[in-house]
């Protein structure tokens, strides 16, 4: 029978369509389509066609915008938003408008062209990770920004238009709508409850143990139980930390190590599918202290959103969790 399942956070409704269940080897079909490309400006030697490298991981004796990096940061050429424009707010009428002032960057994860998260080595993931954290540290330093998104598209049809494997960081003066809902959710469970509701889904899972994935000192990836995609996978840390930059130096390797593992498990459970990675956190004044965690999604394309879906904000869902969790588990790590 169908079930509908609710998020406990922002109590957004799914239906785990069991009628219309696809077995997981059904969803092969969707593997990645990488855009089509000749020049690439993110390979050795094109350095000079980015803007100018924000930093770099590099030998101390390479000069910036030359070979010998390993990860590099730059600014996005085409970017969403522009530091160099007014933070000014004003009306049209009844609407409500602002200047597209924000930071938009690319992470270049690898000199490598063909390779990415799920097939790199743990310490190259690592070192990304640490890219994330330094980026987000500096551009948390202006008060102009209330909100920093690190995401990352995997596929021409999850939206990247460069093969090359990279990421994107997007600073913004406003808040996300999608971040307000888990923030205003968080609270008030913790004002019910006076518990993060994301550590008593870290709890609750532990008990049940149907839909982990993998876990390890610092880190466990999860299965939602009111999943809104088939694979869509949570990367939650144990302890209990509102804000990414927070992460330590011993959970940046283990959160490495889990988050490569995951991506290693969909890539070769589902046979390199596109994929959308954000990671959640608070935003820059922190708020949500005690009742906020946060934590990486991670939604393989595998199906598309449709009329029911747009028409009434409740997903359907054709992989209990429980079955994607036992299909990504039988994957072995290489």
């Amino acid at each position: 029978m169908p079930e509908f399942r609710k998020d406990p956070i922002i109590k957004r409704w799914v239906i785990i369509a069991t009628e219309r269940a696809k077995r997981p080897h059904d969803f092969v079909r969707a593997k990645v389509e990488e855009a089509q490309e000749g020049f690439c400006p993110f390979d050795y030697g094109n350095e000079h066609t980015t803007p100018p490298e924000i930093f770099a991981f590099r030998p101390a004796d390479t000069e910036p915008n030359t070979p010998g990096w390993w990860v590099r940061v730059v600014p996005n050429k085409f970017p969403a938003v522009d530091p160099n424009t007014p933070l000014r707010k004003y009306g049209r009428g009844m609407y409500d408008a602002a200047m597209g002032f924000g930071y938009h960057d690319v992470v270049v994860e690898t000199p490598d062209h063909n390779s990415h998260l799920a097939v790199m080595e743990y310490k190259n993931v690592e070192e990304v990770i640490w890219a994330y954290k330094i980026r987000y540290e500096q551009l948390m330093k202006d008060e102009r920004i209330r909100y920093i998104l690190i995401f990352k598209n995997h596929g021409k049809d999850a939206g990247a238009s460069l093969s090359h494997p990279h990421s994107q960081i997007i600073a913004l003066p406003i808040m996300p709508k999608r971040v307000q809902e888990e923030l205003d959710g968080s609270k008030e469970y913790f004002e019910y409850k006076e518990r993060c509701p994301f550590c008593d889904i870290i709890d609750e899972e532990k008990k049940e143990r149907e839909r982990i994935v993998e876990e390890n000192d610092h880190f466990i990836a999860v299965e939602p139980f009111a999943s809104r995609f088939p694979f869509e996978t949570w990367v939650l840390p144990k302890r209990h930390m509102n804000s990414f930059h927070m992460i330590s130096e011993e959970e940046v390797t283990s959160l490495a190590k889990i988050l490569k593992n995951v991506l290693y498990r969909i890539y070769s459970a589902l046979d390199n599918p596109p994929y959308n990675l954000l990671i959640h956190t608070s935003p820059t004044n922190l708020e949500g202290k005690d009742y906020y965690h946060w934590h990486i999604e991670i939604f393989p394309r595998l199906t598309k959103v449709a009329g029911f879906e747009w028409g009434t904000g409740f997903y359907i869902n054709t992989v209990p969790p429980e079955d994607a969790a036992k299909y990504l588990r039988e994957v072995t790590i290489e």
